[in-house]
């Protein structure tokens, strides 16, 4: 059966509602499912929990969430590009708790596995590892962390067939793969949607047993947070060397 809905807010219309925890993919403003995110701000719900690597910039992807006042607390590994995010959390109007980015994306992994919890070397004897259980193996000291389970899961791909399986494109395949799987619900916004049997098996991603839902992604300008160019440098022509008689 096909899991094609009409658009973003009705995809989300029939799960969404306060205080859930939403799982979201990108990384910057990279893969970000941009349609579902806006569908998000725009019914209305609050107290959201948010995992994410980060939370976009001022006014895009998961800024605009910050900005509407929807978030109460935020699971990243990464903050550093949004001014208005900062304010909040300085201000102690948001909750936030930094995860080593490795770590998120594995905690986020073992959720979609059913792996209740790891351990791990990365952040023991800093901040990271306080109230945190710790155990000791071959000799070294680890840290236990929780897997992620979120109520609901948004990703973008670049391509889907109806039955769900996704297949993602350069640098926004980032956290899209894990985030899908670690969803009680799992909606996918995707650029181009085909018929079942038109992928080539071997190049799916995630597999359709992980979506539930799937919309038509809009086409939109891919913005990138921080453009950095510089000018072209032009070679220096040698002066032509005489040749001797």
């Amino acid at each position: 059966m096909s899991k094609l809905k009409s658009n973003a807010a009705a995809a989300l219309a029939e799960t969404l509602q306060d205080g859930m925890t939403l799982a979201v993919g990108g990384f910057g403003l990279s893969g970000i499912p941009a349609d579902l995110i806006e569908a998000v701000r725009d019914s209305g719900v609050r107290d959201l929990t948010v995992v994410s690597n980060n939370m976009g910039v001022d006014g895009k992807g998961l800024g605009v969430l910050i900005e509407a006042g929807l978030v109460r607390k935020v699971i990243a590994s990464y903050v550093g590009e949004n001014k208005l995010f900062a304010e909040q959390y300085l201000a102690g109007l948001l909750e936030v708790e930094f995860t080593p980015q490795g770590t998120l994306a594995e905690r986020l992994r073992a959720g979609g596995a059913g792996i209740p919890a790891f351990y791990t070397k990365t952040g023991v004897g800093t901040l990271v590892a306080e109230g945190k259980p710790l155990a000791e193996f071959d000799s070294e000291t680890y840290v236990q962390e929780r897997a992620i389970r979120a109520d609901i899961a948004l990703v973008h791909a670049h391509t889907a067939d109806t039955d769900g399986n996704l297949i993602y494109r350069y640098t926004a395949r980032n956290f899209n793969p894990v985030v899908a799987t670690a969803g009680l619900v799992t909606i996918a916004e995707a650029e181009v949607i085909v018929e079942p049997g038109a992928l080539d098996p071997n190049h799916i991603v995630t597999p359709g047993v992980y979506v539930q839902h799937l919309v038509q992604a809009r086409g939109r300008f891919k913005d990138i947070e921080q453009r950095t160019v510089r000018s072209r440098e032009t070679a220096a022509v040698p002066a032509s060397t005489p040749v001797s008689a």
